[in-house]
């Protein structure tokens, strides 16, 4: 479990941070109650396939780069599994119940996804809120992520 919610911590960090080097990332999640060493950070940065981009500031960043065509990894679907606790509609929306710490990271996994009809997600600490433009296009995705959880 421990794993999974660091990584689930760094993809939030690399997304809403410009994370240019190993230390920055240890030292954001030191910050954010995780024992870390550079290591362990070392591994799950090939883990998660992350790699650094020029950002629009100049500097170098950490990212995740994918394409439509590309395979989600068993790491992100690990991830996505072990931090969803549950995945409900409600109207046109998708609301799923994630571990505490957990939303933005799971809300960036739902964006690559690249779900049909998906509008827009919002992510709390532990929510995220999927907007579809119909009921029964938001029912059918929680069929297909309730799927994934199994």
């Amino acid at each position: 479990m421990a794993r999974s919610a660091r990584q689930s911590k760094i993809l939030e960090l690399i997304s809403t941070k410009e994370i240019e080097t190993q230390d920055e990332l240890a030292r954001e999640l030191k910050n954010a109650n995780f024992e870390i060493t550079q290591a362990t950070i070392s591994r799950d940065i090939k883990e998660l396939g992350l790699t650094k981009i020029l950002s629009s500031s100049g500097k170098y960043k950490y990212t995740f780069v994918g394409s439509d065509e590309q395979a989600i990894s068993n790491k992100y679907i690990s991830i996505f599994k072990e931090a969803v606790i549950s995945v409900k509609s409600a109207l046109n929306l998708v609301v799923l119940k994630t571990m505490k710490g957990m939303g933005s990271g799971i809300c960036s996994f739902v964006d690559k996804l690249n779900l049909t009809d998906l509008m827009g997600a919002v992510a709390g600490d532990d929510t995220v809120m999927l907007i579809f433009p119909s009921t029964v296009a938001a029912s059918e995705i929680v069929v297909t992520l309730n799927e994934v959880l199994k």
